[in-house]
């Protein structure tokens, strides 16, 4: 009974970061799964939103301009991932770990910025000095603070951005993107610019990833530069998760609420096994084995239908030869 009763408890944690990972799982789908490409910016990326918006902020600067600010930061960080991959002709993967490598030192740069030392590993923001977007303060408040809840903030921001990212995979730039991931050799034959797709959706899924390290920062009242460490591998966790549970692998729209989906439930999944006693130091092996039986789910599912299908086709035939 203490057991579901803690675990209840811990719901609305769960949802507030759900939905805040949602935004960075939903950056992962795009270069994952429409893109087609591996792309390891995210672990750095997810820190360097998360910095930019603390430091902006701390500094004076409206949260909601910082927010934005922290986006832009993650398109820059996918413009350079996406120019190191078609311009300098390096693999995407590589690309991807040269970016995020010297995001390290970014972060630290931009943590320390203004101070003697200039650099710095964590830089605090709290919401008693500043008007954060949302904090986890407010996550269990339901009465008074209703307006500042996490979860209250972030449905309707993330239903911005699934409606804005939707419409956008409906045009012809977003045509091209996902043309570009499904044949690229095909796309060229039609005309499109694949270099400059990959770029974009580069930039578009760091974007994100950056958006959620500015809304992050501000949930846990800190920009750390550790924050994003594993962050990919969360990331693929809640796509896959989301994918399996929807049935929804090839649908943008599906894919994109599947992210959201996934990264609430995986959080739930990680709450299950804290309480049940498992360490802290544990997680992240919990969390590869999380996303490697996902992954391997679809491939079962597959050897388990071909195999039905044998064996029909088996009993088809030796029924056809009695006759």
């Amino acid at each position: 009974m203490e057991f579901l009763q803690s675990l209840v408890n811990s719901l609305p944690g769960v949802l507030g970061q759900g939905l805040i990972w949602g935004l960075m799982a939903m950056g992962v789908y795009i270069t994952y799964r429409v893109l087609d490409i591996a792309d390891l910016t995210v672990d750095g990326t997810l820190g360097f939103g998360g910095a930019v918006c603390v430091l902006l902020t701390v500094n004076g600067v409206n949260v909601w301009l910082a927010t934005l600010i922290a986006m832009l930061a993650g398109m820059l960080a996918g413009l350079v991932t996406g120019l190191f991959h078609t311009k300098c002709g390096i693999p995407a993967i590589l690309a991807g770990i040269l970016t995020q490598l010297a995001l390290y030192s970014v972060n630290l740069r931009v943590m320390g910025w203004g101070t003697s030392a200039g650099t710095q590993a964590t830089l605090a923001v709290s919401v008693d000095k500043y008007d954060l977007i949302l904090s986890s303060r407010y996550v269990r408040d339901w009465s008074e603070n209703l307006i500042n809840n996490p979860i209250v903030v972030m449905i309707p921001v993330t239903a911005v951005v699934v409606a804005i990212l939707w419409w956008y995979f409906k045009t012809e730039s977003g045509s091209a993107l996902r043309a570009t991931g499904a044949n690229r050799q095909m796309a060229r034959a039609q005309g499109i610019n694949t270099s400059t797709a990959t770029v974009i959706g580069l930039m578009i899924s760091n974007g994100l990833v950056g958006l959620a390290g500015g809304l992050l920062a501000q949930y846990q009242g800190s920009s750390s530069v550790d924050m994003g460490r594993g962050a990919i591998v969360i990331g693929l966790a809640a796509v896959i998760i989301g994918e399996v549970l929807l049935r929804g692998h090839g649908k943008v729209l599906v894919g994109l609420l599947g992210c959201t989906l996934g990264s609430i439930v995986y959080y739930f999944v990680i709450q299950i096994v804290l309480r049940l006693g498992l360490g802290t130091n544990d997680l992240k092996l919990f969390t590869a084995l999380i996303v490697a039986l996902f992954l391997a789910v679809p491939y079962w599912k597959g050897k388990a239908a071909t195999a039905r299908k044998r064996s029909v086709n088996s009993k088809e035939e030796k029924n056809n030869a009695r006759a």
